[in-house]
């Protein structure tokens, strides 16, 4: 009677090896070179020169400030520095006179020393007036806000015409090409992460890319609130589109 042919049976050998733990997590991209720039003086913005997508140079000019209380108090400062000298001056003279009538037996040592400690008190005071000086001429310099780092304007955060506070910040710059991923772990994952070299991909679903990491990071300690632990995922040098 006929049969049919019985089909070959496949074998493979089964051995065991370590297998790599993954874990798929939602990130941010951002830059590594990224500044924020504050306020350090009060006044009302007079001039704003960039916007988001604005590229600009370090030392360019991004705002300015109205510098009128900086200027009285540079005013004020330049009063008080005068005011010192003319201090200091006659309390040098008192001195001097002091001492010849203490050679002349007119007045007491004592006399003489509350004289020297007179003078040297307005030694300290014209020190310190113009050291007030020096910081209210630094503090007018701020009134031209500048750019700390070169690169592109990412957000400004204040319009013309509003006031500026000290340590509001104004605008958030970026440099682009040296870029990261950071994600969020859970703690509990770290036991399997940490067993072997770390290595990461990065997924852009909008392009359909993926892009292999250059280096990762765990920072060492775990957010109290959260539980997670931060990853940092270093991209390649200057990736198009990011």
């Amino acid at each position: 009677a006929p049969y049919a042919a019985e089909q070959p049976i496949g074998l493979a050998r089964v051995e065991s090896g370590p297998v790599a733990s993954s874990y798929p997590a939602e990130a941010l991209i951002e830059a590594l070179d990224a500044s924020t720039v504050a306020a350090q003086v009060q006044g009302r913005v007079v001039d704003v020169r960039v916007d988001a997508g604005s590229t600009v140079k370090r030392g360019d000019v991004l705002m300015r400030i109205d510098a009128s209380e900086a200027d009285q108090a540079v005013a004020a400062a330049e009063a008080q520095v005068a005011q010192a000298q003319a201090n200091l001056s006659n309390a040098r003279a008192a001195y001097d006179r002091s001492r010849s009538l203490v050679a002349q037996n007119f007045i007491s040592r004592s006399a003489l020393d509350q004289s020297e400690a007179a003078w040297r008190a307005a030694e300290a005071q014209l020190k310190a007036a113009v050291a007030g000086r020096a910081q209210a001429s630094t503090s007018r310099g701020f009134a031209t806000v500048t750019a700390p780092i070169s690169g592109i304007v990412s957000e400004r955060l204040i319009e013309q015409g509003e006031m500026a506070q000290p340590g509001r910040t104004l605008v958030s710059i970026y440099t682009p090409g040296a870029m990261r991923a950071v994600a969020d772990l859970p703690q509990y994952k770290l036991d399997e992460l940490r067993r072997g070299p770390l290595k990461a991909r990065v997924e852009f679903p909008a392009e359909g890319r993926w892009v292999d990491a250059a280096s990762v990071t765990l920072l060492p300690s775990a957010d109290p609130r959260t539980h997670t632990v931060r990853a940092r995922v270093q991209l390649p040098a200057d990736v198009p589109g990011v």
